[in-house]
């Protein structure tokens, strides 16, 4: 556990220090990778909650990444016209505040994880992950019917939101806003693992007759886990868009919530910092290979193949097991 602690501090230090070079050396586009990758990482974390503690394999979690992306679209782009959004049954100014946006995308997302979890979780196994995917693809085909923001083609913000104090346009600074974020959120579901609820809820993954016994609902614990699971990554989606100030139906396919499925597998599974390292290969990966092959997701096949099959506790959990051999 203490060399998992440091590996986690040397993740943390990284994720410091490479922007900080890159702003140094005026590379605008790696401060914008590390932007990503911290973004990325948000959403494994959200993902992290319901599947680590849980075991909850969710195929449909793109959806609260996609709700949040399209959260922050649809307020932007009405703040950007100023029209106000006029389908709703009042009234609804749009906006081109951060904090503003991410509340709304926490909520909604939030209340659509509540729905679809209420739903999802009166099944187990490969139902479970089949329903998820169902109301995934619901909303990715909402999405493409929905010509008001874009439909197929999406949607485009043309200035970047605002955060009180910041220029959000400046790479650096836009990296600071999403690497606080990823640190409060780590912080909180460090917290959450440790309280008594994640306890119950690890107990409950491991075997639901136990903790029925004690009088607690696996149901309620699974539910209220999904639903904070489905707020995180729906704020990583509402940051996600406003990086790349264009928002399109692509946040809701499966393809998305494969990825995110990705970065905590690689990582570790349950680790607090899995979802981290996994979208730092991810990014990294990507950026590399991506530049000498269009088919570069084959060897990231080959890394998660060589995971499953001979470290099931993902990069953390093997480091950790072997330092801990050595001691």
């Amino acid at each position: 556990m203490k060399r998992e602690v440091l590996f986690n501090a040397a993740m943390l230090l990284g994720l410091i220090l490479f922007p900080l070079w890159a702003w140094w050396a005026d590379e605008p586009f790696m401060i914008t990778l590390a932007t990503k990758a911290a973004i990325l990482a948000l959403a494994g974390v959200g993902l992290n909650i319901a599947l680590g503690h849980g075991g909850l394999v969710s195929l449909g979690h793109a959806a609260f990444f996609g709700i949040g992306g399209y959260a922050m679209g649809v307020l932007a782009s009405h703040a950007q016209t100023f029209d106000p959004i006029l389908e709703a049954p009042f009234l609804i100014e749009g906006t081109k505040s951060m904090p503003i946006i991410w509340a709304v995308a926490i909520l909604a997302s939030g209340l659509a994880a509540l729905i679809i979890g209420a739903l999802s979780l009166r099944t187990t196994g490969v139902y479970f992950i089949m329903i998820t995917l169902a109301f995934g693809q619901m909303l990715f085909f909402f999405s493409i019917s929905w010509p008001a923001y874009g439909g197929e083609d999406g949607l485009s913000i043309y200035v970047r939101n605002g955060f009180p104090g910041l220029n959000t346009l400046d790479p650096i600074q836009f990296y600071g806003i999403a690497f606080a974020i990823l640190i409060i959120v780590l912080f909180f579901a460090a917290r959450l693992a440790a309280s008594p609820f994640g306890l119950a809820l690890n107990a409950a993954r491991q075997s639901s007759d136990r903790v029925e016994t004690v009088g607690i609902a696996p149901f309620r614990l699974r539910l209220v886990a999904f639903t904070l699971s489905g707020m995180v990554t729906g704020l990583a989606g509402a940051l996600f868009a406003d990086l790349n100030r264009f928002v399109s139906p692509s946040m809701f396919s499966w393809q998305t919530s494969g990825e995110i499925i990705v970065f905590v597998i690689i990582g570790g599974v349950g680790r607090l910092f899995g979802p981290v390292v996994g979208a730092v290969l991810f990014i990294a990966l990507e950026h590399i290979l991506g530049g000498l092959s269009d088919f570069w997701h084959i060897y990231l096949g080959v890394l998660l193949l060589l995971i499953v099959l001979f470290a099931r506790g993902g990069v953390i959990g093997t480091f950790s097991a072997r330092t801990v051999a050595h001691d």
